[in-house]
């Protein structure tokens, strides 16, 4: 099959297309041929030598596909040979095939292409687990999304607006700002501006009640400041560094906070398959109703990943990316 590896660690120009062995499934995997893979970021700091490929993945990058199965394992009992699904993986979609646990497919939505769907798990399974499992936003309640235009941030906005939540983002443009508000954002922040904490707090003079953040660093701190009491803190990625210079946790205990972090490729077969349980029964609904869409802002042939994690890198980008094979 034709694959895109990583030829050692680097910018995107270590991307190559190779030759690899089509894989085989294990007794609770399914086979699928890839019709289109998502684009992450994750997949960048792979590239980089910044994410060490966990213990059994593939060495390809890649965490997030849509397609055909083709072949299922000995266990598999929900899928069939035929059947479009969208999956999330353990690596290895930057190829003509890849391998799913059979618990981390989900079908396809009615009505939407194969590439809109390989832009679903990686984000929604992200976005769900953190914003509506793990922090359990109730109803009534307000979110702050930090990078509002991004692939993240499109998929938070719609799943909290269609489901009845005040949404507030930050982004780095007013072309960025303009769309997250036409996805349903209450209140877009162009944090090149003005200082998004102050806007915030002229906004939302009460507080918000759960925050996604992607950038963590100088944000640590204006976020705990931001939230109101028994208020939630989702941190999922360290764009703006890992290190804080200083940090006040006083008003954690003041305002009984909670802060919670999490990457999603590590955790268990059963905690994804989790996550997929519940995404199926809240979030499929709105996806084939066309209340939550995919945002995508470029699609690029497979061979040309490289081209891809260029723009991604570039930020010049809103929603997600997504590679689609030769034959689709």
């Amino acid at each position: 099959m034709q694959a895109i590896e990583i030829t050692s660690p680097g910018g995107p120009e270590v991307l190559k297309p190779v030759v690899r062995p089509q894989p085989s499934p294990m007794p609770d995997q399914v086979l699928i041929r890839v019709h289109a893979a998502g684009v992450n970021r994750p997949d960048c700091l792979q590239r980089m030598g910044l994410y060490p490929v966990p213990p059994g993945a593939s060495d390809l990058p890649g965490l997030e596909v849509a397609g055909e199965i083709v072949a299922v394992g000995d266990d598999v009992e929900r899928w069939r040979i035929g059947d479009h699904v969208c999956a999330l993986t353990h690596g290895g979609g930057y190829a003509q095939y890849c391998v799913a646990h059979a618990w981390h497919c989900l079908p396809v939505p009615d009505g939407m292409s194969m590439a809109h769907a390989a832009a679903i798990p990686e984000t929604a399974f992200t976005v769900y687990s953190n914003v509506w499992m793990r922090c359990a936003i109730q109803p009534g309640e307000s979110l702050l999304v930090h990078g509002g235009s991004s692939g993240i941030g499109s998929t938070a906005i719609q799943m909290a607006k269609a489901k009845g939540h005040t949404v507030v983002v930050t982004a780095g443009s007013e072309e960025k700002c303009n769309f997250c508000k036409q996805l349903g954002a209450d209140i877009a922040i162009n944090y090149r501006d003005v200082n998004w904490r102050d806007a915030l707090e002229q906004a939302m003079p009460d507080g918000i009640d759960v925050i996604l953040d992607m950038v963590g660093g100088s944000y640590v701190q204006p976020n705990l400041d931001s939230l109101k009491p028994d208020g939630r803190y989702a941190l999922i990625a360290l764009i703006g560094g890992a290190v804080v210079q200083e940090l006040n946790i006083a008003g954690i205990l003041r305002k009984r906070l909670t802060f919670l972090g999490s990457t999603l490729r590590p955790q268990t077969d059963l905690a994804k398959a989790a996550i997929a349980k519940q995404l199926e029964q809240d979030i499929w609904p709105l996806l084939s109703i066309g209340a939550v869409v995919p945002m995508i802002y470029e699609t690029f042939a497979l061979a040309d990943a490289a081209k891809a994690h260029a723009l991604m890198e570039s930020g010049d980008m809103m929603g997600k990316l997504v590679l689609t094979t030769s034959d689709d």
